[in-house]
């Protein structure tokens, strides 16, 4: 087995930055009642893939959560209130970008930027217009437990390129990042409306386009339902989505949902389910179901720790057949007077199929998220 570390300048000076305490709050308020808000946090993380034979160790910034920069407006205008968002990634190399063949670190393009939204809303519900969240974003993703940070539904943000090796050692596998998925929305230029809030229930519908990527001139939509509240002493929040990728009249579409539940205690549970329906030519119809379960307290001076474990199986990804398997346990710590959670995880990827049954992978990520 050999080990290889490499380290990122850029992003050993973001990791630098955690040693300095949080920054007061940037926000511009004027006198009609709007504000200007400037806001970010840094990702780095240290990620150890280990693929059977052969171990890699890099500084990366963490898919997790990248790195980002952003502006928040909001401005009131008579009984409704305007908004704009600009966000970006900054552009670091990030875990998605290593393999065992190297690295295709892409540095900033325009498919970092993350939001450049506009939004009316009022209590008729809200308008939004532009970059960012389709109706199904995080409609597979519900999760309260403090884990979360670092341990949720899609389980390849460390390691999405990463191969598997077959049973002789060659990386003739699929990547990790296409044997797993939660088939959660994400953000495309749309026109998204969102209904209010009824008894913790909320309706959304969307349609949009890839205007980031290039040579992308497929449709998609969606509609989702989200619903969160208090009951009792425990905290309550699920979703629920269809989603349509629609590719003139060759359609994949998407089912998704997901429902979590902290206790007083500290204790929490997450489950999500998801399955592909999708027109394309040889092209299989995956889907998953996901378990989630964690613990949190405040039991050092510090700030709240909490534990998670999960489990992720997967069905016909890659091709008909074929079995995917994740099993993953974290812990992440709150450091209150620097605004930071720190983590720790430890997870094992295992995918066969029609043609082999490939070497186990394994990935820790020892990380930290500043915000400000």
């Amino acid at each position: 087995m050999t080990a290889q570390i490499r380290t990122v300048s850029a992003l050993a000076l973001a990791a630098a930055g955690l040693a300095a305490p949080a920054a007061a709050e940037f926000k511009y308020e004027n006198g009609s009642g709007g504000s200007v808000t400037l806001y970010g946090q840094f990702n780095p993380a240290i990620i150890s893939v280990d693929d059977g034979q052969q171990t890699e160790t890099n500084l990366v910034d963490n898919d997790l959560s990248r790195s980002r920069l952003g502006i928040l407006v909001d401005q009131p205008l008579g009984a409704n209130t305007f908004g704009f968002r600009f966000e970006a990634g900054l552009g670091f190399p990030n875990s998605t970008e290593y393999n065992q063949l190297g690295s295709d670190i892409s540095g900033w393009t325009r498919q970092d930027i993350r939001h450049f939204d506009f939004w009316l809303s009022g209590d008729w519900g809200q308008v939004s217009l532009g970059q960012g969240s389709m109706a199904s974003d995080g409609a597979a993703e519900a999760n309260l437990s403090y884990a979360g940070t670092a341990l949720y539904a899609y389980t390849a943000d460390t390691n999405a390129a990463y191969l598997f090796r077959d049973p002789f050692g060659v990386l003739s596998g699929p990547s990790v990042g296409s044997m797993t998925s939660d088939f959660d929305g994400g953000r495309l230029t749309r026109l998204r409306y969102d209904t209010p809030r009824f008894s913790g229930l909320k309706l959304s519908a969307a349609w949009g386009r890839n205007e980031l990527a290039q040579n992308d001139d497929r449709d998609y939509y969606d509609i989702a339902a989200s619903y969160s509240r208090s009951l009792g002493n425990a905290e309550f929040k699920a979703g629920l989505a269809y989603a349509v990728r629609d590719d003139n009249g060759v359609k994949r579409s998407d089912v998704i949902g997901s429902a979590a539940v902290l206790l007083s205690s500290g204790l929490s549970f997450a489950a999500s389910v998801g399955t592909r329906d999708d027109d394309t030519a040889g092209a299989s119809d995956p889907d998953y179901y996901y378990l989630n379960v964690g613990y949190e307290g405040d039991w050092l001076a510090a700030g709240k720790t909490g534990f998670g474990v999960h489990y992720y199986d997967g069905a016909d990804f890659n091709r008909d057949g074929s079995s995917s398997e994740v099993v993953g346990l974290g812990v992440v710590q709150r450091v209150d007077a620097w605004n930071v959670d720190a983590y720790l995880t430890y997870q094992t990827y295992s995918y066969e199929d029609d043609v082999a049954a490939y070497q186990d992978l394994s990935t820790v990520a020892l990380g930290a998220i500043w915000k400000f």
